[in-house]
């Protein structure tokens, strides 16, 4: 039995308004459920790294590092690329993350040109210290499927992704 949403009732009231695009309306019923889930699962990410005296993208710059394995350390544009955001916001979140002893930038192992950025160990230490937490966290978001429907999910996020060209991973 499927359970009506906030979607159901926008596209009923397209329906009423524009009968000949009736069958037409799928598209928006998709976009609009995905950005509604990014909206509650931004809140609820937003909530426990709160908890943690972490924001949002703090949590994620730290990730990053910590998940790039021995030394736990990245070019401020592999950063970028893992992120949506521009070169200033991510040199301004590097600043922050410093200012609060998180990261630290050292110069490239190769051209001493280049900068580094890696986790401090007070960093490291607080990504362990909650990630156990972090995965449990994730997982309750997504307790209401069946394993068979998260992975059919994760497949059709996979595949859409995948169609419009987001293939780079850090």
């Amino acid at each position: 039995m499927l359970v009506e949403d906030a979607v159901d009732r926008i596209l009923g009231q397209w329906r009423r308004e524009r009968p000949e695009v009736a069958d037409e309306l799928w598209p928006m019923g998709l976009v609009g459920r995905i950005q509604r889930l990014d909206r509650v699962l931004e809140r609820e990410l937003k909530a426990f790294y709160a908890q943690r005296d972490l924001e949002l993208w703090e949590a994620d710059v730290l990730l990053t590092l910590r998940r790039a394995g021995e030394p736990y350390a990245l070019t401020p544009g592999a950063l970028l690329k893992a992120s949506m955001i521009t070169s200033g916001a991510m040199t301004n979140r590097i600043d922050r993350l410093e200012a609060k002893g998180l990261v630290r930038r050292s110069p490239g192992a190769d051209d001493r040109r280049s900068v580094r950025v890696q986790l401090t160990p007070r960093a490291h230490e607080l990504i362990d210290g909650f990630f156990t937490e972090h995965i449990a966290n994730e997982a309750r978001l997504f307790a209401g499927l069946s394993n068979g429907e998260r992975e059919q999910l994760t497949t059709l996020l996979r595949t859409t992704l995948h169609a419009l060209g987001d293939t780079d991973i850090t």
